[in-house]
């Protein structure tokens, strides 16, 4: 198998950086060579900062959010490290936590320039949580997938924090698969808390794979 390149977006609160932080660290576990990078720069105060010395005690290589350079995206320039510009110049997989919408999509075009030449396949992943404003209906969803822009997968994240059920992770599971019909994407997966996994069970009610999550991102505001 080759190296593993993807990148994961969302709405705000849909669950993307959670999904990210647990990838990296399955793939980890794979024993895989593993690079996270924190590109969520349209939210700079809940970023991956405060987890980067626990991710990188574990083994993974963390380019994190920092006000270091400023790289334009027109006349008002974003804050970027200068090395994410070059993120994916690592023997290993890489993993990107994109900002939020589709200035998160913007972004991630400003560190794929040159890398296209070397024709891999940067696998662009949209999380979903269908209790957010902007994704929360059939419609709404659709134009929300159409103004973002092409996206390799869909994955259901459906939760309500606290107040989280089972049948709102299945009615999320409904309605991502649904739109994915609609526009020829792929559901990756529906992805939900260790303890809901497991009382879902392998698939949810659309026969998408359940992969557990572990929190993490609690901890990462600052």
């Amino acid at each position: 198998m080759g190296r593993i390149l993807e990148a994961y977006a969302g709405e705000y609160a849909s669950g993307k950086s959670e999904n990210a932080v647990n990838r990296s660290l399955n793939l980890l576990q794979e024993g895989r060579k593993v690079r996270l990078v924190d590109l969520d720069i349209v939210e700079p105060f809940y970023t991956l900062r405060p987890l980067k010395k626990f991710l990188e005690q574990v083994g993974i290589n963390v380019l994190g959010w920092e006000t270091v350079e400023t790289i334009g995206l027109g006349e008002a320039g974003i804050p970027l490290k200068a090395e994410m510009t070059t993120a994916f110049n690592f023997k290993g997989d890489v993993i990107i936590d994109l900002g939020y919408g589709v200035n998160g999509r913007n972004i991630l075009n400003l560190i794929t320039g040159s890398f296209q030449e070397r024709r891999e396949k940067i696998h662009l992943n949209l999380v979903i949580n269908i209790t957010r404003p902007l994704t929360s209906s059939f419609s709404l969803l659709v134009s929300y997938i159409t103004e973002f822009g092409e996206v390799d997968g869909l994955i259901n994240n459906t939760h309500l924090g606290e107040e989280t059920t089972i049948e709102l992770i299945q009615e999320g599971a409904m309605l991502v698969t649904q739109v994915a019909r609609e526009l020829g994407i792929r559901v990756v997966a529906t992805t939900v808390l260790r303890p809901y996994a497991e009382e879902i069970g392998e698939f949810d009610l659309m026969g998408n794979k359940v992969w557990p999550l572990d929190r993490y991102m609690p901890y990462a505001m600052w």
